[in-house]
């Protein structure tokens, strides 16, 4: 049972996924409206039954700055879909300099990829080409509204319900899910 609510700005713009309580009190103070409700997912509350939002659309737009993504562990796994780019391999994982920092190898989106502990002690100070092996695809940067961190935006996409007010914010993941 999934409870979290994604709020929309006035825009439709994805704006930050927040918890039930959040969401009920957003629609209570008459802050926001309901585009889509849970199916499954009903609260008792004073006597009175409330079907559980699951989406919310705010009533005036909120300006905020667009905020910059940055790179973190959880943001370069969450791209490469948890998911050692060498072998496939979901366990051990961690992160490789793809050209080794010792060589002058930056701490880039292009220069990192998910990598699992035996493939990565395999390449050790070698690029892959020296190692013989080799990239499915060249690693870059992802492009979408970072708003929501990207390791919660690539698991908001995996929800059915939310997918089509997200969809357009994700360039280049649609395929992925």
């Amino acid at each position: 049972m999934e409870t979290g609510v994604l709020v929309l700005n006035n825009n439709y713009e994805p704006l930050n996924i927040c918890g039930l309580h959040r969401g009920m009190v957003l629609l209570y103070l008459g802050k926001a409206e309901v585009l889509r409700f849970s199916d499954d997912i009903v609260v008792s509350a004073g006597g009175d039954e409330f079907i559980v939002p699951s989406v919310l659309r705010l009533r005036n737009f909120v300006k905020r700055p667009t905020p910059q993504l940055k790179m973190s562990r959880k943001s370069v796994l969450a791209r490469d879909d948890y998911t050692c780019q060498y072998c496939g391999s979901k366990s051990n994982l961690t992160l490789d300099h793809i050209f080794p920092r010792h060589r002058g190898g930056e701490t880039t989106w292009e220069n990192l990829v998910c990598c699992c502990l035996r493939c990565n002690n395999k390449k050790g100070p070698c690029t892959p080409q020296e190692a013989g092996m080799r990239l499915p695809r060249a690693p870059r940067k992802p492009r979408y509204v970072p708003y929501i961190s990207f390791p919660r935006f690539i698991s908001a996409m995996r929800r059915p319900e939310w997918r089509e007010y997200l969809e357009g914010f994700g360039k280049g993941l649609e395929d992925r899910f």
